[in-house]
C-alpha cells in the first residue's frame, strides 16, 4: 500500500493550531507526516515559526503515527544536543520518529554570529556532525576536534532500538553523498526529471532506506485562486538553491522574489482545483512524481487554513491518489 504523508508547516501555522492540524491528518486517512525545523518563516506573510523540537513531542503523544523532521546539526544546534533530541523523542515513541538531517540555511542560522561556510564546508561539517551522533546514538562517549568540537560526551537515555537518521538533499552530488551515510532520502520538487535524478543518484550510488517526497501544491475552487495563494504564501519558491541557502531574513526573501509570472510560481507548487477534474488531474501528477523511484509522498498544502484542507478535498485527494498507486502496485507485482 502506498505511503502519503502530510506536510506540518511550521513557518505558516501557529504551533498549536498545526497540532490540531496533524491530529486531523491522522484521522482523514494520512500514514505520518513530516515537518521542517525553522526560527524563522521564510516570508513575512507566512508570520510564524514554533520550535519543532518541542511541538514534536506533542505531536507524537497526540497520533500514533510516524512523524519525522529536518535537523540541522552544526551551527544553530551542537550535535550532542540534536542528537540526545532524536534519542529522547526515539525512546518515547519508538519507531515512529525519523531526523532528516541537512545541512542548514542562513535563514535559521545566521543568528548564533559564527561565520555561515560555503556549502562544501557545510557539507563536510555535516558529515563531522553525523559521525558523532552515530556515535553518541550508539551508547559510545565521544571526542571529537574538527569543524565541530565534542569532549567526552555521552548520551544517558537511549532508545531500545536503532534511531533513524534520513538525509536531505536538494541534488544529486548531495544525494549521492548522502548515500554513504543515510538511513533514507528526503527530496523536493513538482518536476519529473528533478526529482527523478535526486532519487537516482541516491539509489546508484547504493543509498538504504526509504525514498521521501515532498511536494508542495495549491488548492481552490479556481487555478486564479490557487495562484493567488501561491503568491501570498509561497512567493519565495521560485528562490531555489543556492541563492536560498544564502539569504538570512524573511524580507529579503520576499524581496529577492519579486513579481513573478503565475508560470513562474507554478514551477515550484502545483496548483489545481478542487471540481472532481482538477483533483483527478492531480492526483495524476503526484502519482507521476511517485513513480520517478519515491517510496513515501509527503504532501503539502500551503494554505494557512488547514482546516479547508483538511476535509472533503484531503478525502477525495487521498483517495485518487490510492487508486493510481495502489493500482500501479498491483500492475508492478502481476508482472514480476
Amino acid at each position: 500500500m502506498a505511503f502519503i504523508g502530510y506536510h506540518a508547516s511550521h513557518e505558516q501555522l501557529a504551533p498549536s493550531a498545526l497540532l490540531e492540524a496533524v491530529i486531523a491528518a491522522e484521522r482523514l486517512g494520512f500514514d505520518g507526516a513530516f515537518s521542517a525545523d525553522h526560527l524563522s518563516p521564510w516570508t513575512p506573510q507566512q508570520g510564524h515559526s514554533g520550535n519543532t523540537i518541542a511541538w514534536l513531542g506533542a505531536a507524537l503523544a497526540s497520533t500514533r503515527f510516524s512523524i519525522g523532521s529536518v535537523a540541522t546539526p552544526g551551527q544553530l544546534y551542537h550535535p550532542v544536543v540534536s542528537a540526545q533530541a532524536i534519542a529522547t523523542l526515539a525512546e518515547m515513541f519508538p519507531g515512529r520518529y525519523f531526523a532528516a538531517l541537512g545541512s542548514g540555511e542562513l535563514l535559521n542560522e545566521h543568528v548564533t554570529g559564527a561565520l555561515w561556510p560555503s556549502k562544501d564546508e557545510r557539507t563536510a561539517r555535516l558529515g563531522e556532525c553525523v559521525e558523532v551522533m552515530r556515535g553518541l546514538l550508539a551508547g559510545e562517549t565521544v571526542n571529537h576536534d574538527g569543524r565541530v568540537r565534542v569532549h567526552e560526551a555521552r548520551l544517558w537515555s537511549l532508545p531500545a532500538g536503532p534511531s533513524t537518521l534520513m538525509a536531505t538533499a536538494a541534488s544529486a552530488a548531495t544525494a549521492r553523498w548522502a548515500a554513504g551515510w543515510a538511513d533514507g532520502l528526503v527530496t523536493v520538487g513538482t518536476r519529473r526529471d528533478q526529482v527523478a535524478e535526486i532519487a537516482d543518484a541516491y539509489l546508484d550510488a547504493g543509498g538504504l532506506g526509504p525514498t521521501c517526497l515532498q511536494v508542495h501544491i495549491a488548492l481552490a475552487a479556481t487555478i486564479d485562486e490557487a495562484t493567488a495563494l501561491v503568491r501570498d504564501q509561497w512567493l519565495h519558491g521560485v528562490v531555489t538553491p543556492p541563492e536560498a541557502w544564502d539569504i538570512a531574513q524573511p524580507e529579503e526573501f520576499a524581496a529577492r522574489a519579486g513579481e513573478p509570472s503565475d508560470a513562474e510560481l507554478a514551477e515550484h507548487v502545483i496548483v489545481a482545483t478542487d471540481s472532481p477534474s482538477g483533483i483527478a488531474e492531480l492526483a495524476d501528477r503526484l502519482a507521476d512524481l511517485m513513480a520517478a523511484g519515491f517510496d513515501r509522498l509527503y504532501i503539502h498544502e500551503i494554505a494557512q487554513d488547514q482546516r479547508a484542507f483538511l476535509g472533503e478535498r484531503a478525502t477525495k485527494l487521498l483517495d485518487a491518489l490510492r487508486e493510481r498507486l495502489d493500482g500501479a502496485a498491483d500492475e508492478r507485482g502481476g508482472a514480476r
